[in-house]
């Protein structure tokens, strides 16, 4: 019989489109993903995507086997959710959903000192919300309310994030803060073209709307790194040269220490609510109030 795994692996690959976004959902190295994929080609005989540089295309036959299996897996990880659950009576049990920065800066230094058991999940926002309504996970932090009547999450807005310009403290911005004073915006944006840029793979919307709502267009380049996250991106500036755009609570610990510059605000306020959404007919309120209360005090 063929191995469980191997389709999980198969459904992720199919549902992120690459390697690298399916590895991460899976908590697993894109390896043992290539492996799993590989394998199950070759019990099936036939191949089910065809490679690219920037994503996995599935093939007619890849196609097939999604329609022919999606329902079935998403059925069993339902089934395990509960039955988990279930059976950890005696020591309560959350499955939470965010994206990895905000759960390295909020939940991971308070891990030791929470008397219960936690499953983290990080993922696109559209895909933890699904899970949310679905019944896998309890709660998740999000910047986007979906509205459903029939739905039994509830969304309560508890904090706000703006998106601001760092620059790295080795970073000439003479010229810029110039025409920050002196308010020549069409100045700026030629000389910001001029600088290199650090963005993320996740994090492309906020470079895009910082840009158009400041400027009334949209960016005319791309940033010279992608980087897997905002926390790399911030490592990356640290005491070095270039600049980027993110949301000014990831960065409050670096600011403070003077490795990168706070350089503008922007004309308007780009920035997003942030939620928690969580499920209305949750048992383990007493410990959903106990997460509640570590994102409210350390986003403050």
């Amino acid at each position: 019989m063929v191995n469980l795994e191997w389709y999980r692996t198969f459904k992720e690959i199919f549902e992120k489109g690459t390697l690298t976004k399916a590895s991460t959902a899976l908590f697993a190295s894109q390896p043992g993903v290539s492996v799993h994929l590989n394998a199950l080609e070759a019990y099936v005989g036939k191949k089910l995507f065809e490679r690219t540089s920037r994503k996995m295309v599935p093939t007619e036959d890849g196609k097939l086997l999604y329609v022919s299996i999606a329902d079935a897996l998403s059925q069993l990880e339902k089934v395990e959710q509960h039955f988990k659950k279930t059976t950890q009576e005696q020591n309560p049990s959350l499955h939470i959903g965010m994206c990895s920065e905000m759960f390295q800066l909020v939940i991971e230094p308070e891990i030791p000192h929470l008397n219960f058991d936690l499953l983290a999940r990080f993922g696109a926002h559209t895909d933890l919300i699904h899970d949310l309504n679905q019944g896998i996970l309890d709660l998740v932090i999000t910047p986007h309310q979906q509205k459903d009547k029939k739905s039994l999450v509830e969304y309560i807005p508890f904090s706000k994030e703006r998106i601001v310009l760092i620059a790295g403290n080795q970073t000439d911005t003479t010229r810029i803060k110039k025409h920050l004073e002196s308010q020549d915006f069409k100045a700026l944006e030629k000389e910001l073209l001029q600088h290199v840029w650090y963005s993320s793979s996740n994090e492309m919307e906020h470079f895009r709307r910082f840009w158009f709502e400041n400027f009334k267009q949209k960016p005319s380049f791309k940033p010279n790194y992608i980087l897997p996250s905002i926390t790399s991106i911030i490592r990356c500036l640290s005491h070095n040269r270039g600049l980027a755009v993110v949301p000014d609570f990831l960065c409050k610990k670096e600011l403070k220490g003077q490795e990168i510059d706070l350089l503008w605000e922007g004309r308007v306020k780009t920035e997003n609510t942030l939620y928690f959404a969580s499920r209305t007919d949750l048992k383990y309120k007493k410990e959903l109030d106990t997460l509640r209360k570590l994102f409210i005090t350390k986003l403050a």
